[in-house]
C-alpha cells in the first residue's frame, strides 16, 4: 500500500458514521469535543456558520466542506447570534449511527430555507495515530470551487444520495464511502499546501517532496525488507548522507527511526485484527528472530506482543 492509503488503515477504528440532518432556522448545533475521533460537515443546501473557540465564526456555503481532524468541540448555527439550543452531537450519538434523514427545529412547511448539512465521525485510536495527524491544522476548510475537486465533490454526491435513500447494500456502501471521503479530504489538504522549497517542515512538505516520498513509499510498501539508510536513499535517487538530512529536517526523525515506527504499527495491527502467529508477525515486519522482534514491540509499547494481543 502506499503511504495515505497506509495512513488511512491506521487512523481509523471502528465504522465511521454518517447522517443527513435538514435544520430550519433559527438553530444552532453544538458537536461536543470528542478525544479520538474526527468529524466533517459538508453543506448540501443554505447558508450557516462554523464557530469554535480556536478559530473566528467561518461563513459556510453550499458545496463547503470542513474536517476537524482533532475532535475539538464546535457550533454550527445559521447565525452567529443564535444561543445554542439543540441536544450536543457526538460520535456515539444514535443520530449518527443510522443512516437518516433528518429534520431538526421548525416544521419544514413554515416556508423558511433549510440548511441541509452533511456530518460525520471517524473513531480514531491515539495509540496508533499516524504522525501525519498531528500535522493537520484544527480545522480543514475546503470551500467550493466549481470544477476544483472533482473526485471529492463526485465522493460527497454519492454519500448524500446513498443516505437520502437507503437501498439494499447501503450498509456497505456508505463507510466505503466516508473512507474515500477522507482520503480525498487529505488530499485536497496536501494539494493546497506549499511544497518543501517554501514550506519548513511536516509532513504535508514531505509528501509534496519527491524524495522523501520515494523512500517513504519504499518503507510502507515492503516493510520487511532490511533496510538501510544507503539502500533508502538509493530508492530516493540521492547519495546517503543529503538524502538522511532532507528526511529527518522535513519529518524530525531519522529514516530508521521511522522504519522502526512503522514496522511495530504495522505488527501491532496485526496482532489486533489477525490470528497470525507472533512468529509469523516478526518475519513480516523485518525480524528473522521472534526474540528481537519481542524486544522492539516491548520497547514501543512497553508490553510484550503475546499480551498486547490478549488486552486488545
Amino acid at each position: 500500500m502506499d503511504v495515505l492509503s497506509d495512513v488511512i488503515t491506521v487512523l481509523r477504528i471502528g465504522q465511521p458514521r454518517s447522517a443527513r440532518v435538514a435544520w430550519h432556522a433559527p438553530w444552532a448545533q453544538q458537536f461536543v469535543s470528542v478525544p479520538g475521533s474526527a468529524g466533517f460537515q459538508i453543506v448540501l443546501e443554505g447558508p450557516c456558520w462554523l464557530i469554535a473557540p480556536d478559530t473566528g465564526p467561518v461563513p459556510l456555503a453550499a458545496g463547503d466542506i470542513v474536517f476537524r481532524p482533532h475532535g475539538r468541540g464546535h457550533l454550527l448555527a445559521d447565525s452567529p447570534s443564535t444561543p445554542p439550543g439543540a441536544p450536543a452531537c457526538d460520535p456515539d450519538d444514535p443520530q449518527l449511527q443510522r443512516y437518516a434523514t433528518d429534520v431538526v427545529g421548525a416544521s419544514a412547511d413554515t416556508g423558511v430555507p433549510a440548511t441541509v448539512i452533511l456530518c460525520g465521525a471517524y473513531r480514531l485510536d491515539p495509540a496508533r495515530a499516524h504522525p501525519l495527524l498531528n500535522d493537520l491544522p484544527e480545522l480543514i476548510h475546503l470551500p467550493a470551487h466549481l470544477g476544483r475537486h472533482p473526485e471529492l465533490r463526485a465522493t460527497v454526491s454519492l454519500l448524500a444520495t446513498e443516505l437520502e435513500h437507503r437501498r439494499l447494500g447501503t450498509d456497505a456502501v456508505v463507510p466505503a464511502l466516508l473512507d474515500i471521503l477522507l482520503m480525498h479530504i487529505l488530499r485536497a489538504w496536501l494539494d493546497r499546501n506549499p511544497t518543501p522549497e517554501t514550506a519548513a517542515t511536516g509532513w504535508a512538505a514531505a509528501l509534496n517532496d519527491p524524495v522523501t516520498t520515494a523512500a517513504l513509499q519504499a518503507i510502507h510498501r515492503d516493510p520487511a525488507r532490511p533496510w538501510t539508510v544507503a539502500t533508502l536513499a538509493a530508492e530516493a535517487g540521492l547519495s546517503r548522507a543529503p538524502f538522511a538530512r532532507r528526511f529527518a529536517t522535513l519529518l524530525g526523525q531519522p529514516p530508521l527511526t521511522y522504519l522502526t515506527w512503522w514496522r511495530m504499527t504495522t505488527a501491532a495491527r496485526l496482532l489486533r485484527q489477525s490470528d497470525t502467529s507472533v512468529s509469523a508477525i516478526a518475519g513480516r515486519v523485518g525480524y528473522t528472530s521472534e526474540f528481537a522482534f519481542a524486544n522492539a514491540f516491548k520497547r514501543q509499547y512497553g508490553i510484550a506482543p503475546g499480551r498486547y494481543r490478549r488486552s486488545s
